[in-house]
């Protein structure tokens, strides 16, 4: 139809999406800990300089004018690895403990949820057509892949449960919010965030399973192993989900939106993606 739109910034949410959200997740627990241990940074230093690589890419996806999907799984990559070290810290380096870890970083996360609802921003992602509801939407990525790695650590080490019992109970918790979602009138918005909350922790549990001794529950392959199976894994999704876009491309949301207002100016907000005209006839 004639008139204008702007471009999305933000994929659909899809099984594909979720399946590259596990290996981008899973990926980011082995990459993290390949830093933070294979290569003998630590967690501080790990994560001061993956959370400066992160800014890097996010700046970029941020000035993007369309949806890129190297360009976004790379920024949510870097968020799970950097959450892998930012969580280490709290939980290991600085003594705090895994169930201290997951307060802090949950609290964490649950301000910057209030602060999106507050701000009149849609928590529906695949709707976000702001910088300020895009912006928010990347913090609240960054905490929730460090609440995953704690809460992953929390249920393996702090309750005891070894590695792949805790795979099998986030497995079960997965499933049940699958059937909500299909079965019951639940929030669409709470059931996403929910389950991108709970992939982190899996898809952590998964990364250790993978990359952990065998005398620790694992299968032995290394961190170094690990990353480089998931990393093959992901650029094959990526090139599918590239390929398919090329071919279908995303479908541009409609203008006029109910955009949020500047709270200093009264004005709409600057959409974050391009702005097109689609003439009549």
């Amino acid at each position: 139809m004639p008139g204008q739109y702007v471009l999305r910034k933000l994929p659909h949410i899809t099984a594909l999406f979720w399946a590259l959200k596990i290996l981008a997740t899973t990926l980011g627990e082995t990459a993290g800990d390949y830093f933070s241990q294979t290569l003998g940074l630590g967690t501080l230093r790990s994560a001061v300089l993956l959370l400066a690589v992160f800014l890097v890419a996010v700046t970029i996806q941020l000035r993007a004018r369309r949806f890129h999907p190297a360009l976004f799984w790379t920024v949510v990559i870097l968020t799970s690895t950097a959450g892998t070290t930012i969580s280490d810290y709290i939980n290991y380096t600085s003594h705090l403990g895994q169930a201290t870890g997951v307060l802090i970083l949950g609290s964490g996360l649950a301000v910057v949820m209030l602060v999106w609802w507050r701000s009149g921003q849609t928590l529906n992602v695949e709707n976000v057509a702001t910088r300020t509801g895009e912006v928010l939407f990347w913090i609240a990525v960054v905490f929730s892949n460090s609440l995953g790695t704690s809460t992953g650590d929390y249920l393996a080490g702090g309750l005891g449960l070894g590695l792949r019992p805790a795979v099998l109970v986030l497995t079960a918790a997965m499933l049940a919010l699958l059937a909500a979602h299909y079965f019951t009138s639940i929030n669409g918005v709470l059931v996403f965030w929910i389950a991108f909350i709970l992939t982190r922790p899996w898809g952590a549990e998964v990364g250790n399973v993978l990359s952990k001794s065998r005398d620790h529950g694992g299968l032995n392959w290394g961190n170094a192993g690990a990353s480089a199976v998931l990393i093959a894994a992901l650029v094959v999704l990526v090139g599918y989900q590239a390929l398919d876009i090329r071919r279908h491309p995303l479908e541009p949301l409609p203008l006029p939106l109910p955009l949020p207002l500047n709270r200093r100016t009264g004005q709409p907000q600057r959409p974050n993606g391009e702005v097109i005209t689609v003439p009549a006839g």
